[in-house]
């Protein structure tokens, strides 16, 4: 008799299946994320090459309008179009969206930089021009040069055979372009701001300026609140956990320019002051249109 599972038992086996990293970021504290499985970094693939076709095609349609013909060299144009459309597509929207296209928006995945300081310029071209010479350059010979014969066709289909088997080896899902850039893609965490984080502490104990909470984003505010959850379930009976707390107020007040002294018995306290205060400011800045994905944002700004 087939054993059947419990809707328990599913969700345990499905949650074992799923991969984890621990990130940590400049404020000390691990944050567990999960990492990109290969069908969504697939669906978000497809996504973006069908952007960026349809670009293309966009521009064969205008050309082919113009008082020449195109026809001959079609194919050639086609594969020049979409290196010089794709190569930037890719960096431009990773640059200025924090690790997303428009794919990996849609699937819920972000690009994020394995030391948790985000990512640098370096790091977004180095992985996409690796995404270049691993899939899209041989992808595009294989399509168009059927004159390379029989042995370069086998050349190039087997390099992409192996460059497809690097993630599957990888632990943490990494192509040979994350590997070189020090990058991961990770499923992006929900949002789930919960009310009592910002009641739960009496209004105006702590007071912050508008130029002091200029600094975070909607990333590191989602990342306290992740600690100010686990602080709440545990109570503070976790000495490590306490350290945590201090070492991150440390940093944030170090950061704002807080200059008013904390004691120690008030970090909690401080910090569900600040979440508050930080959330309250991102929510009024988004209402006018400025969405603040994470501390970066001044960077972009000024870039």
């Amino acid at each position: 008799m087939a054993h059947t599972e419990t809707p328990a038992q599913i969700a345990r086996r499905l949650e074992k299946s799923r991969r984890w990293f621990d990130l940590i970021p400049p404020e000390g504290v691990p944050i567990r994320f999960e990492v990109a499985g290969l069908a969504g970094r697939f669906g978000a693939q497809l996504l973006d090459i069908l952007i960026t076709v349809v670009v293309m095609m966009a521009i064969i349609i205008v050309l082919a309008f113009l008082p020449f013909d195109i026809a001959p060299v079609v194919n050639s144009l086609a594969a020049i179009l979409m290196l010089m459309i794709r190569a930037p597509y890719y960096i431009l929207t990773e640059l200025f969206w924090n690790g997303q296209t428009i794919g990996k928006r849609a699937t819920g995945l972000r690009v994020l930089g394995a030391d948790g300081r985000g990512l640098t310029t370096h790091a977004v071209v180095a992985r996409n021009l690796m995404k270049e010479v691993e899939i899209f350059m041989p992808g595009t010979l294989l399509l168009v040069s059927g004159g390379l014969g029989l042995f370069w066709n086998l050349v190039l289909l087997l390099w992409i055979v192996v460059v497809l088997i690097v993630p599957l080896a990888s632990k943490k899902r990494q192509r040979l372009g994350d590997l070189i850039a020090n990058t991961y893609v990770m499923v992006r965490p929900k949002s789930v701001l919960l009310p009592d984080l910002s009641t739960s502490v009496s209004p105006n104990v702590f007071d912050f300026t508008p130029a002091q909470l200029e600094h975070y984003g909607r990333f590191e505010l989602q990342t306290l609140e992740s600690l100010l959850r686990t602080e709440a379930k545990t109570r503070g009976s976790d000495a490590r956990r306490r350290d945590s707390l201090i070492q991150v107020a440390a940093q944030i007040r170090r950061k704002i320019g807080y200059e008013e002294p904390v004691p120690d018995s008030r970090v909690a306290e401080f910090l569900h002051a600040f979440y508050t205060a930080q959330r309250a400011f991102l929510e009024q800045k988004r209402i006018f249109g400025d969405v603040r994905d994470d501390k970066h944002h001044r960077d972009m700004d000024t870039g």
